[in-house]
């Protein structure tokens, strides 16, 4: 009977592992083909639904339409120089650049997002954030310290005179400075001049040098010994010193991170934002410009750090005690600066931005250039931009914007615009230096990140009008279309190591999400411009191909 019964038991014990097995086959073969189904780029058709930037199935339609296009992407052919703009493209070889496009952003290729693993990281950590360099020559540095054999016997005396125990630096130390002990050697620099000494040719800073770190933490935690008002400009600023002759521009929160723009008020009446101004310099690094100098948040005391502090008369007559026991102030300047308008502590403590200060003008002078496609800031008059869509073909013959790379430098500048929605751009800055073959500098972003339920289509005119663009440029907007490295992901996790984070996010949940829908707007105006026109790349990627 125990033998009889054994053997049909045995059977069902089997027969049951053999259904468990099948069934866990089949539900791995299930997964495994869901998973390939939803890493799959979809058709380019996908491009005519609806757009929502927060949702990764929506922005899986989006990037597949900007990379679908990328098979179409004309190669401008470059001559010699590489100068001028107006060149024609070369129609060979067209589809293995695209190929190479293809390649260098990964499109078509499944990027996972691994938990515990940082976006950002891999972001520069990405080949098109580590684009070489030409080897820097003499000429290529802003500033550079005179070693004793450049320096003539005067000048030599000077220098000793200076370095030596002299009234000068007994005078300094009684105002507060720290005794200066720098010498050649860049470790004897503070931050803010290894910050000045790091500027080049090509940009601000490089994004890989340790000093950028430093620089960010020393504008967070340096002690503030002066502050006054900073002359110039519609609102108010000041300007910081700390006890290593360092400086600093300041300018202080007037309004909460969640307060959108009246749609009704003036791009040139609108408030400035100290955290606009921390999230323009993110913004620009993510894009791969390093064009705005290093700018962070910090909680200040009104009381202590300012207004017992400042020697600016002008300045300390506008403090006073709010009715609820505030202590505010509004210096002098041409907008809001009246007791209507004050910038107040609660009671004593005030967020602020502040960023480094470029070199002084003495010695790094600056030219200043009205922009092209500046706006008339007239309630009733339009600029010539506005009524001619021609108006780039005289753009194009205009020096310099008819040599060089400073159309392109253009086009960049309003790209960062229209993605953090900042009307106010009428002039832009070059170091005059190094002449017309330089980078562009993006100063003064206080009136960005004003609005984030409405789009402004004209910022972008520039690219629009004169259709284009840097390939490098446009490789890294559709790097950060892909959804392991979606723009407003990767924003809130740089935003995030800025110290005024932990009060609360710089920016909220609709700006992040703005972002990406602009970025989206801008790889549609790219392809749009592809298909009327065969010479819209600058290939400023020549030569790193073959790499």
């Amino acid at each position: 009977m125990r033998r009889n019964l054994a053997r049909p038991t045995r059977s069902i014990y089997l027969a049951l592992a053999c259904l468990s097995l099948t069934l866990h086959l089949l539900l791995a073969f299930f997964c495994l083909s869901v998973l390939q189904t939803a890493c799959v780029l979809p058709s380019s058709s996908s491009s005519s639904s609806s757009f929502n930037p927060r949702t990764d199935t929506r922005q899986h339609q989006s990037v597949s339409s900007s990379s679908s296009s990328s098979h179409k992407l004309p190669t401008s052919s470059r001559n010699d120089e590489g100068h001028k703009l107006n060149n024609t493209s070369d129609q060979k070889g067209t589809d293995s650049v695209a190929e190479r496009d293809k390649k260098l952003i990964g499109a078509g290729r499944v990027i996972p997002k691994v938990k515990g693993h940082s976006a950002l990281e891999a972001l520069f950590n990405h080949p098109l954030y580590n684009l070489p360099r030409p080897e820097p020559h003499q000429d290529d540095w802003l500033l550079r310290v005179k070693t004793t054999e450049d320096a003539g016997s005067e000048e030599e005396e000077q220098e000793d005179d200076i370095n030596s125990d002299s009234q000068w630096q007994s005078a300094s130390q009684e105002e507060g400075f720290d005794r200066v002990t720098w010498t050649s050697d860049a470790e004897t620099h503070p931050p803010w001049l290894r910050f000045h000494l790091g500027i080049s040719r090509w940009e601000l800073y490089n994004r890989k040098d340790p000093n950028l770190a430093q620089v960010t933490h020393y504008l967070a935690t340096q002690r503030i010994l002066g502050a006054v008002q900073k002359t110039g400009g519609t609102q108010l600023k000041l300007l910081i010193s700390f006890p290593n002759y360092g400086q600093a521009l300041l300018k202080p929160m007037k309004q909460s991170r969640d307060t959108e723009t009246d749609v009704n008020l003036f791009y040139f009446s609108d408030f400035e934002r100290h955290n606009a101004e921390i999230a323009a310099f993110h913004l620009d690094r993510l894009l791969g410009f390093n064009r705005i100098p290093p700018v962070v948040g910090r909680l200040i005391n009104v009381t202590t750090e300012i207004r017992e502090i400042t020697t600016d008369r002008k300045l300390s007559r506008t403090f006073f005690s709010s009715p609820v026991g505030n202590v505010c102030f509004y210096g002098q300047c041409e907008y809001y600066c009246s007791t209507e308008h004050p910038v107040c502590g609660q009671p004593h403590a005030l967020e602020v931005s502040l960023a480094a200060m470029l070199p002084d003008l003495t010695l790094a002078p600056r030219r200043s250039w009205r922009s092209p496609w500046r706006r008339s800031y007239s309630r009733t008059k339009l600029a010539q931009w506005e009524k001619d869509p021609n108006y780039c073909d005289k753009v194009k013959k205009t020096p310099p914007y008819n040599h060089g790379t400073r159309l392109v430098d253009v086009i960049d500048m309003a790209v960062l615009d229209f993605l953090m929605g900042n009307m106010d751009r009428h002039h832009y800055e070059t170091f005059e230096k190094f002449g017309n073959e330089t980078f562009v500098l993006h100063l003064d972003n206080g009136r960005a990140f004003g609005r984030h339920s409405r789009d402004e289509p004209s910022i972008l005119a520039p690219l629009r009008q004169c259709c284009r663009i840097r390939r490098s440029t446009l490789l890294r907007l559709r790097l950060l279309s892909l959804p392991a490295f979606r723009l407003s992901d990767v924003m809130q996790e740089s935003l995030a190591q800025d110290p005024l984070a932990g009060r609360a996010p710089l920016l909220s949940e609709p700006h992040l999400s703005a972002l990406d829908r602009r970025l989206a707007t801008v790889l549609r105006g790219v392809r749009t411009c592809q298909d009327q026109h065969s010479d819209v790349l600058y290939n400023d990627l020549e030569g790193y191909d073959g790499e």
